[in-house]
């Protein structure tokens, strides 16, 4: 596009957003990207942080949700810091690489984030496989979404870990309340009455107080209630 057909361009863009949005901010396309990237790659940095705090405390032999929660309390200056868990989806990952591809690979924060958020079901099957016999337990998988609440599955690290475990364990059953068109996804109820082990792949609010029948359940983001 020439110059003057990028701004008619943004003109008419901004007449669209102004109906939506409450504030718009301009800025030259260059610019307007790379605030786009930076900012998913700050929230994708922002869960490896979080995710590489789970892992050394759980070497450590630690509760890591204990202490993020000590960490948090009365300190606003650490807040914001996210739960750890499965961190994925078509945009997060996928910004922080074209950062990562951009600097030549010199982007090593940006590197180091994908290491540790696309390992992180790797360590949990490994956890697992320490604490049980997998090869005889049928393991089932709640949520197959990349995020809580959500229907979309693209990217998802639920996945991955059901590849995983489908190596390792007897059996690997998934469910999810909102994805559609996997043939493999079972009814919840179905899921929990067949599943020696349960994982919570995605956290969506429906599993908060579900009764999983007493089956232990490997809860990365600690979101079930205190019984």
């Amino acid at each position: 596009l020439t110059n003057d057909e990028t701004r008619s361009f943004g003109f008419r863009a901004a007449a669209v957003f102004r109906g939506v949005c409450p504030e718009l901010i301009s800025l030259p396309p260059m610019e307007a990207e790379f605030a786009k990237l930076f900012t998913n790659t700050y929230r994708y940095l922002h869960f490896a942080i979080s995710n590489q705090f789970y892992t050394l405390a759980g070497s450590a032999g630690l509760d890591y949700h204990r202490i993020r929660e000590a960490m948090m309390r009365n300190y606003p200056r650490i807040g914001d810091l996210p739960r750890p868990g499965l961190t994925a989806g078509p945009c997060l990952y996928k910004d922080t690489l074209q950062l990562v591809a951009f600097s030549g690979n010199s982007f090593k924060l940006g590197h180091e984030a994908v290491q540790v958020n696309e390992g992180l079901p790797f360590l949990i099957v490994s956890d697992m496989a320490r604490r049980w016999d997998l090869t005889k337990l049928r393991v089932g998988l709640l949520g197959m979404a990349f995020k809580a609440d959500s229907d979309d599955a693209r990217s998802s690290l639920s996945y991955k870990l059901k590849k995983l475990l489908s190596f390792r364990a007897k059996e690997v059953l998934t469910t999810d309340p909102y994805v559609q068109g996997d043939p493999d996804l079972l009814p919840l109820a179905a899921v929990l009455r067949r599943a020696d082990i349960l994982v919570l792949g995605a956290p969506h609010t429906a599993y908060r107080r579900a009764n999983l029948r007493g089956k232990p359940l490997v809860d990365i983001w600690n979101t079930r209630p205190a019984r």
